[in-house]
């Protein structure tokens, strides 16, 4: 339905009846009885009021409806408007948080690397985030490559090594030239860039504990590395072997939260239910490291058959549980019932050796020099203290060895040495002789160095019960 219509000009009416268009002309003049006569001849229908009111009714209702739906359409268009807003506003936040999630990171990894890795890990630990440190990496591994001296190569081989001077960039290349240098590139037929991909997930899935972070991970692989060449290993284990070895050194700490299995027991946390507490930190450790090798990108031995990495898994799994402490007398028995008669042919020999040696491996800080060793000490006390005030406020058992009302770096130490490290590697020992000058003597110089500071502590602690004492007795 249509009409046209000026002030003066005559009125026109369209209508369609029964597809049938009928034009309609009358003045503007014309009265409402007029405009009926006139509706009524020219469409044929009878002379009837009623008739008529419908029509109009009609009429007047379509146009309503036109109305109402324009309406809608302003209301809609309106909203859109208003949720395609809130959308981009919504887009810029979720920018601006990631934003601040990469400068953050930048800025604890500074942290970090001035600090030599001793950066407070936050106090909670939060399982339920175990994945998403596991984001596939898209782009090509860009960390700046450091090159190796030539003195920086030789000095890898030697428990000596200075762990202190090397940022993470620098850890990851000599990491990587490990690798390449024990012909474990070649034998994995891994791609190079898979290698460096995998490096960093390694690095980016330690967290920034006090002692237990990617430098202590780069400490126990460079002490790994240098028991190979210092033993002689290459000529006596399978290059197999010597990808285990490594590769368990590299992942044997992943995602250590900061507080151990004692507190994981005791606390009942997630871990410590899901493994049933059994060795929980070193399940946990496990699991994030095949995590990251499941990355297609991060899979260093892709290139390997299934049943050959079916024995690589479970023998990197056999090493990293063997790192539990609270295996110790079980593992260091089972390799002396062996060492004396030791067949390098035998595989269960071959297995509890490279247990022992990972576990040597692990807690060698005091085999290195005194410069090197000490302050990984004030490390392990600040993590242990830690953890030591978390019980307290907790109510769990607290270990005397880790609370800083009870415990001091000789005390700490002295006990550990003698009765831990020593007897281990004095075992080794029996196998690889040549240990004994470079690892075994400067543990035995490390205990005598401890025992001295102690004598020096408890005569200072005696002369100031001898000054309060007097005090005492002259206030009396």
């Amino acid at each position: 339905m249509g009409s046209g219509s000026s002030s003066c000009a005559p009125k026109t009416i369209y209508l369609d009846v029964d597809g049938k268009v009928q034009k309609v002309l009358f003045s503007r003049h014309c009265s409402p009885c007029d405009i009926t006569e006139l509706l009524c001849s020219s469409s044929d229908i009878p002379r009837s009021e009623d008739m008529f009111q419908n029509v109009l009714s009609e009429v007047a209702e379509q146009f309503s409806r036109a109305f109402r739906i324009n309406e809608l359409k302003t209301e809609v268009t309106n909203r859109l408007a208003m949720l395609e807003k809130r959308v981009e506003l919504e887009g810029l936040k979720v920018v601006e948080i990631e934003k601040c999630k990469n400068d953050l990171k930048k800025l604890r990894d500074e942290m970090t690397s001035r600090a030599g890795g001793r950066v407070n890990c936050p106090c909670k630990y939060n399982f339920s985030d175990d994945g998403k440190k596991l984001t596939p990496r898209r782009d090509v591994p860009s960390y700046p490559k450091y090159t190796l001296s030539q003195e920086t190569i030789e000095a890898l081989k030697k428990p000596t090594f200075d762990v202190w001077h090397w940022e993470h960039n620098e850890m990851l290349s000599c990491l990587e030239y490990m690798y390449h240098d024990l012909g474990l590139v070649k034998e994995f037929n891994m791609n190079p860039i898979t290698l460096k991909c995998w490096l960093l997930g390694i690095q980016e899935n330690y967290r920034s504990n006090p002692f237990h972070n990617f430098r202590h991970c780069f400490c126990v692989s460079q002490m790994m590395y240098g028991m190979i060449h210092l033993c002689n290993l290459q000529e006596k284990l399978t290059l197999k072997d010597m990808g285990i070895l490594m590769t368990a050194a590299v992942c044997h700490d992943l995602d250590h939260p900061g507080y151990n299995n004692t507190y994981q027991i005791n606390a009942r946390t997630e871990l410590a239910v899901r493994y049933n507490d059994i060795s929980p930190l070193e399940n946990h450790h496990c699991a994030v490291a095949f995590q990251i090798l499941s990355l297609p990108e991060c899979n260093i031995f892709a290139n390997v058959d299934p049943e050959a990495f079916k024995q690589i898994r479970q023998a990197i799994i056999t090493l990293i549980l063997a790192t539990d402490m609270a295996r110790h007398g079980e593992i260091l028995d089972s390799f002396k019932h062996k060492v004396d008669n030791f067949d390098f042919t035998n595989e269960e020999h071959v297995t509890c050796l490279k247990m022992v040696l990972i576990k040597c491996c692990d807690i060698s800080n005091e085999v290195r020099p005194t410069e090197v060793a000490e302050p990984w000490v004030d490390c392990l006390l600040e993590e242990y203290f830690m953890q030591s005030d978390r019980e307290k406020s907790e109510g769990l058992p607290v270990a005397p060895f880790m609370d800083r009302d009870k415990v001091t770096k000789p005390t700490a130490q002295i006990g550990f040495i003698k009765f831990v490290l020593i007897p281990m590697f004095e075992t080794v020992m029996k196998l690889f002789p040549q240990i004994e000058e470079i690892m075994v003597q400067p543990l035995r110089d490390s205990r005598d160095h401890y025992e001295e500071l102690k004598q020096i502590d408890d005569a200072m602690t005696e002369k100031k019960k001898t000054e309060n004492m007097s005090l005492g007795g002259k206030k009396k």
